[in-house]
């Protein structure tokens, strides 16, 4: 910067100005542009942290603060002799977006106004001697008039397709058919003419105000993508604005398969035929990228599963550790349908294989899909592999989205079947651990599930009732296991839990279930439901358990579910029903549950509580009926999940779904 400009700094009245945080007041603003300028070529991307910290981008405001240092900025980033050059350029690209993004009254009246007045310097950075620098100006650029006249300029490839990718960002954004039909024309020289990678560049600036651009290139798009020789020429050019680094011909196969979103058939077909061209020639990493994408798809499109189930079973005895990581998981996440690679995945039981940043061995993952086709070559050794990871800790490290190992209570809980061999295992670790260790919960969740099949535990769990940590999940163990557990009655009266009220009032509920006294749990549950307002209301979902000997609370539990929350009125209405007998008003409560789903919602808990519900109950009505088969049939995972829970819970729904149907 220039001397003239750094005592220009000085003549600004910065204690006047309004910063974006109060712990970056407007003199601080003064002092990053002043080290900077100071710094000169020596500057580097850490250098403007001070800067960036500053503006406060993530506040989404745009200061008085900003405005002030919008000059000085834009003159740092136009003098050549600067040398974070390009990182300055990237912040004048995200006060833009930000400026542009922010509620009226969050942006300094006088910002829009210094920006215009820094119109022409933009042009200079879009112009610049030094590529990067263009590169990262382009987000500067307004309008596709400015991109075109960029376009028809720009000789170095690196900076070229960019160019290209905002043509069509532009032109998406343009209300006038001129425009587009320009930046049209541009792409389809460009597909005609130009070389693979630009081609495919083309594709996806096209498919930005043209969504089926990507499915009529389709094959072009399969062709270069799985094309060995031109690999490495992604890497040569492909870069954009404010990405430090090259995209690799795998990351463009990502963003590719995400052009697909409107069109499930055509991104299946997409990945199918990356993994089958992978196969063919060898290409490992071709094949774990189209791996991922098939994954993705199938987390959220049932239909796909046909289709790569094959393929992954294909993969058990591929040579890459990657590969067959990824094989094995799409398999463990079909559950039943793997049934036909059974030996294959026996096979790879003790395999170490691991793919990068991703959790478990090959091995950990061809054990669960074994338990979810129900094999019983994954019990030996079952509880203690699940255990391994947590040993000496509490934690695990993954990343939600991705294939993981599932979580312990997952793998375990469908096997009550298998309770008897798997018992010892989680007896013997229960008390290996004693309180405090890092399953405890999770063995207990187990327990509960496998219900009267757990019993053989009683020990283990009744020596966690003087815990509070665990003593409330222990009473439910305990409670599930029926009567063989009315031995720890006593103990279950006893037991240590925080000093709540509800607490207390679930203890009597589970001494009474395990054989002790009716009448005192249930005047103690109803009246604490009479006594207590909204939002909580009391235990209404304990009454439900007496069933008409809990008639005195009737109207109240009416009241709780026609005034109370979302989960009370569910709670409610079934306990009502419980109650009297009656299907109604109960039915026509739950139902509304069931509607909005059928509509897109995804409100997925609430609808599983209300299908098992009217599966108790026994009616369902004619609409309830309609809007259920209208959601067993489309094309989604019935989950908010991402990862592997997507496919338990999208199974847990359609079954009770598939219950609620069958209903005469």
């Amino acid at each position: 910067m220039a001397d003239a400009a750094l005592e220009a700094l000085d003549d600004v009245p910065w204690d006047r100005l309004e910063s974006a945080l109060e712990h970056h007041p407007a003199k601080e603003m003064r002092r990053a542009l002043r080290r900077l300028a100071l710094k000169g070529g020596a500057a580097t991307e850490e250098d403007c942290c001070p800067l960036f910290d500053c503006f406060a981008l993530g506040t989404g405001r745009v200061a008085s603060v900003a405005t002030a240092a919008l000059p000085f900025v834009v003159a740092l980033a136009d003098d050549p002799g600067m040398g974070a050059r390009t990182t300055l350029v990237e912040l004048l690209a995200s006060l833009s977006k930000v400026a542009a993004e922010a509620e009226p009254g969050l942006v300094d009246p006088g910002w829009h106004e210094a920006w215009r007045r820094q119109r022409p310097r933009f042009q200079a950075l879009l112009a610049d001697a030094r590529p990067e620098v263009r590169r990262e100006a382009l987000p500067l650029a307004e309008g596709v008039g400015a991109l075109l006249e960029r376009w028809h300029a720009e000789t170095e490839p690196t900076v070229r397709l960019p160019v290209l990718l905002a043509l069509g960002t532009a032109a998406a954004g343009s209300a006038d058919a001129g425009p587009v039909d320009r930046v049209r024309a541009v792409v389809t020289e460009v597909l005609r003419t130009d070389a693979p990678v630009m081609r495919v560049a083309a594709v996806h600036a096209w498919a930005a105000f043209d969504p089926q651009a990507p499915v009529r290139e389709l094959d072009l798009l399969v062709n270069v993508l799985s094309d060995p020789s031109v690999r490495p020429l992604f890497e040569a050019i492909w870069y954009v604005p404010d990405v430090d680094g090259a995209f690799t011909r795998e990351d463009v196969v990502s963003w590719t398969a995400h052009l697909f979103e409107g069109a499930p058939a055509t991104a299946l077909s997409f990945v199918v035929r990356l993994i089958g061209a992978a196969r063919r020639m060898g290409d490992i990493l071709l094949c774990r990228a189209a791996l991922d994408e098939a994954w993705r798809l199938l987390v959220v499109r049932p239909s796909a599963a046909p289709a790569l189930l094959p393929l992954a079973g294909a993969l058990l005895a591929h040579p890459d550790d990657g590969v067959r990581y990824r094989a094995v998981h799409l398999l463990a996440v079909l559950g039943s349908r793997a049934a036909p690679y059974a030996d294959g995945l026996a096979a790879l039981l003790d395999d170490p294989g691991e793919a990068e940043f991703l959790e478990g061995t090959v091995g950990d993952h061809a054990r669960w899909a074994l338990t979810r086709i129900g094999d019983p070559r994954a019990l030996p050794g079952l509880v203690e592999r699940l255990y391994e990871p947590y040993r000496g800790q509490y934690s695990r490290g993954y990343v939600l989205g991705d294939p993981r190992l599932p979580e312990v209570e997952d793998v375990l809980t469908p096997l009550r079947a298998q309770a008897e061999a798997l018992l010892p295992s989680v007896r013997k670790l229960l008390c290996d651990d004693g309180a405090g260790g890092p399953l405890t919960c999770c063995f207990l969740e187990v327990l509960t599930a496998w219900g009267r099949a757990a019993a053989p535990a009683l020990p283990e769990v009744a020596a966690l009732l003087n815990d509070a940590r665990y003593s409330l999940a222990a009473v439910d163990a305990l409670v599930a296991m029926g009567p063989a557990a009315a031995s720890a009655e006593a103990a279950v009266r006893r037991c240590t839990v925080l000093d709540f009220p509800g607490n207390h009032r679930k203890v009597a509920w589970a001494a009474w279930r395990l054989g002790g006294d009716r009448d005192a749990a249930l005047r103690l549950i109803g009246e604490a439901v009479l006594a207590e307002e909204e939002p909580f209301y009391g235990p209404v979902g304990l009454l439900g358990d007496f069933g008409p000997a809990a008639a005195p609370y009737a109207d109240r539990v009416r009241h709780v579910m026609e005034h109370g929350g979302i989960w009370l009125r569910l709670r409610a209405a079934v306990t009502l029903w419980s109650i009297t007998g009656e299907p109604e008003p109960s039915v026509s409560v739950l139902e509304e549950f069931l509607l909005p789903i059928a509509d897109g919602g995804d409100s997925y808990g609430y609808f599983l509580d209300a299908l098992r519900a009217l599966a108790r109950i026994g009616t369902v009505s004619p609409a309830a009926r309609a809007a259920l088969c209208t959601v067993r049939g489309s094309d989604r995972r019935l989950s908010t999940y991402r990862d592997y829970r997507a496919f338990l819970q999208d199974e847990e729904i359609r079954s009770a779904i598939d219950d609620v149907l069958a209903l005469p």
